[in-house]
């Protein structure tokens, strides 16, 4: 039997997202993006998991963008492809739990989008990056929508209009990645990460995301009044009571997500 073009893996409060088509470079299916979406289903109701985790099979690519061989060919195929993918990465984008990429190799055009969505991206130092769409007459729209909210726009026009690739190091530049791992550290680093998150109020950050993705186009005014009544409720969380006490009493806090 074939193996799903993605796996979706709960492992203590992690669950982990992997595109699984490394001979492809984890090219982006139409089965892909579906089965991304029941992941995300799963991962959202189910109280052990406590961050979500996306990556890709193999070292060698992260994501390589959409495959241009599957289902891109009819029209209707293209138009329910993109469709779900942008809806993804929407969904991705203010999931109410922390989301990390784990950009464990090469990452170009649609994989942009999964890794500007989330919340955190960690990067393999040897991986590269960039939206060659216009090398093959496309242009990187859905996505531009998350480039323009993380990188300034005279460089990410270069990067898009231009079609080339950026190191690791130019990504963290621009702000497309918040860190980079020498390869031999990255295992270590993604674990150290998704450790820690997994280790704070899942309520606090539910709460803290949620709020923020409802204030992105508000005036400032009515941002920060909503944000302090938003405040109150969590500090009104059982977790944020077990946090103070924590702090006060000299110890690690014990978080139940109430």
């Amino acid at each position: 039997m074939a193996e799903k073009d993605l796996i979706y893996k709960v492992d203590g409060h992690v669950a982990t997202v992997t595109i699984n088509r490394a001979a492809a470079r984890n090219a982006i299916t139409t089965e892909a993006v579906a089965l991304f979406h029941q992941a995300l289903d799963e991962a959202q109701v189910d109280p052990q998991v406590r961050v979500v985790c996306v990556t890709g099979a193999g070292d060698k690519a992260f994501c390589s963008g959409a495959d241009l061989g599957g289902g891109m060919q009819a029209d209707a195929g293209r138009r329910s492809h993109f469709d779900s993918y942008a809806r993804l990465i929407s969904r991705l984008t203010e999931f109410p739990k922390p989301t990390v990429a784990r950009v464990n190799g090469h990452c170009l055009a649609g994989g942009t989008g999964f890794m500007l969505a989330c919340d955190i991206v960690i990067a393999k130092a040897s991986a590269l990056f960039g939206t060659p769409e216009v090398n093959v007459g496309l242009f990187p729209m859905m996505i531009g929508a998350l480039i323009f909210r993380n990188v300034p726009r005279k460089k990410a026009m270069e990067m898009i209009l231009l079609g080339q690739r950026l190191t690791a190091a130019q990504a963290l530049e621009m702000g497309l990645v918040t860190r980079v791992a020498a390869d031999a550290d990255f295992d270590a680093e993604v674990a150290a990460v998704l450790t820690e998150l997994a280790a704070k109020s899942p309520i606090g950050l539910r709460l803290g995301k949620q709020a923020f993705a409802a204030v992105e186009q508000m005036r400032l005014a009515e941002a920060v009044r909503y944000l302090a009544g938003q405040l109150l409720e969590v500090a009104d969380t059982r977790d944020a009571r077990e946090g103070i006490t924590a702090f006060l009493e000299k110890r690690a806090p014990h978080f139940k997500g109430e």
